[in-house]
């Protein structure tokens, strides 16, 4: 069973959802009590489940980690691209550079300490089990299924036991680790003292409102608190027993400088896009702890083709928004090489892999409706130019400046600008083609470079819309339709 794969919080910083209070409530219950990355493959790979290798690179300390501004920290693995706290989430991140991965930690109910962020097995392996409840015999049945977020075909994985992890990479790099059901502290600490020069390579991670902060400070190591939007207020109170504060990357500017000015580093969890780091380090924040690692770290080339053909959602490639999950992603389909953007609502995806430095560009898509066809004044296309990867969606205010180039349902072919906080945006300039049919794909082909612009629809000499505009050449885009076109398929997403 495929579990729902999303976000721990709603997009509002001031809400928390159920799975929010398992992160915070389960810490509160004892309140009574960066160095260049090497290049690896642009996307994830399918097949077997996954075999670690034997680490034997550069050993990382928390001072070595936190030298550089912004330091960066694998959340959950960096879950964007492999199943959230498996080994292959661990292995794949630090195989390509990471000095830090994050690490939540449950107890079975014969004391078996398992990585896991949740305190039940329903979301990520559709079981509904409470990890206090079961054997470890129990849950080693299950596997780890991430395929609703990462794409059809990634794997399932084992949930890895802490002290395989912490065998692996405890003496070569730095984990932040955290006791989500709050009631293990002495066995995890017991655990972690086990481990040579454990104080140099272990950040003990919870909640600001909990209490077990203390006994990780008497055993000498650094702590990370984490603020949930309520003790904000309580920053300057509550920062002096850490070392390092959290900072959700839901909250607001306001909330974020508040944390910060408490006088301790600040770490923002989670990190998805490159114009999330741009934004926490001008709000001074020194830490990512990052969701899709290998993207907002630049350590990888752009690909000059999609990847629907894997069934794998490419690295940098996102939803519009990473806080309502499955609703916002995609459906991949492996067998046709495609991606269908079927939300109701307005809906794009960017295609982060293959964004690019400012430069002069041409790609093409192909499109189709596969049923029903909308409204003619709906459509769908490309936005394009973009200098950032803010979100960008038809028919609501732009967070960032562009264009967009738009095959509407009565055949009209337009190219549209739009400047960060329009809704709408200014015609450049539109051509009338043939309407399209439902199951018709179509090829839209934009080019821009220091002349202007042009789109193109295949099938006749004619059918291009021009402008001489410049204002706009950044190396992003997204494929978007609108709330009424329906549903839209992608394929052959392709740059020259």
């Amino acid at each position: 069973m495929n579990p729902r794969w999303e976000s721990p919080r709603s997009s509002s910083s001031r809400s928390l959802s159920r799975r929010d209070l398992l992160v915070f409530g389960g810490s509160a219950l004892l309140l009574a009590g960066c160095s260049q990355v090497s290049t690896g493959p642009a996307r994830p790979t399918a097949g077997a489940a996954f075999i670690a290798t034997p680490y034997t690179g550069t050993r990382y300390t928390i001072e070595s980690l936190v030298s550089t501004t912004p330091f960066f920290i694998a959340h959950r693995g960096s879950g964007d691209n492999w199943p959230e706290h498996t080994m292959q989430a661990y292995s794949e991140s630090i195989r390509i550079g990471t000095k830090a991965i994050e690490v939540s930690v449950n107890a079975t109910k014969d004391g078996v300490l398992i990585c896991h962020h949740d305190t039940d097995m329903a979301r990520t392996s559709g079981a509904n089990i409470k990890i206090a409840d079961a054997t470890w015999a129990q849950l080693k049945q299950l596997k780890i299924d991430a395929g609703r977020w990462l794409g059809p075909a990634s794997e399932p994985q084992p949930i890895p036991l802490v002290k395989d992890v912490l065998d692996a990479y405890a003496g070569s790099h730095v984990i932040f680790i955290e006791d989500k059901q709050g009631t293990n502290t002495k066995a995890l600490l017991d655990l972690m003292d086990g481990y040579a020069d454990s104080t140099k390579h272990f950040v003990w991670k919870q909640w600001v409102g909990a209490g077990q902060v203390k006994a990780a400070k008497e055993r000498g190591y650094r702590t990370w608190g984490y603020f949930s939007p309520e003790l904000i207020p309580r920053a300057a109170e509550l920062a002096p027993s850490f070392d390092y504060l959290g900072a959700m990357h839901t909250f607001t500017d306001d909330e974020i400088s508040a944390v910060v000015a408490a006088g301790k580093p600040v770490i923002v969890w989670e990190v998805h896009y490159r114009s999330d780091v741009d934004r926490f380090r001008a709000l001074g924040v020194v830490g990512m702890m990052a969701s899709n690692y290998p993207y907002v770290t630049r350590s990888l080339k752009p690909a000059a083709t999609d990847a629907f053909a894997s069934g794998l959602r490419a690295t940098g490639d996102l939803p519009w928004t990473v806080d309502e999950g499955w609703a916002a992603q995609p459906v991949i389909d492996k067998r046709s090489a495609s991606i269908a953007l079927a939300d109701s609502r307005s809906q794009s995806y960017l295609m982060g892999s293959m964004a690019t430095a400012p430069r002069t560009a041409a790609f093409s898509t192909r499109l189709r409706w596969p049923r029903e066809i909308g409204p003619a004044e709906s459509g769908a296309g490309i936005a394009f130019g973009l200098s950032d990867d803010h979100s960008y969606r038809l028919g609501v205010a732009s967070e960032t400046s562009g264009y967009h180039a738009l095959l509407h349902p009565d055949g009209k072919l337009e190219l549209v600008k739009r400047r960060a906080g329009e809704a709408d945006g200014e015609s450049l300039n539109a051509v009338a083609t043939t309407p399209p049919t439902p199951g018709e794909w179509v090829t839209i082909t934009v080019k821009a470079d220091v002349e202007g612009l042009s789109v193109t629809r295949s099938g006749h000499d004619g059918w291009t819309a021009t402008s001489k505009d410049t204002d706009f050449r950044g190396g992003y885009f997204w494929l978007c339709k609108d709330a009424g076109a329906g549903t839209v398929e992608y394929a052959r997403v392709r740059a020259a």
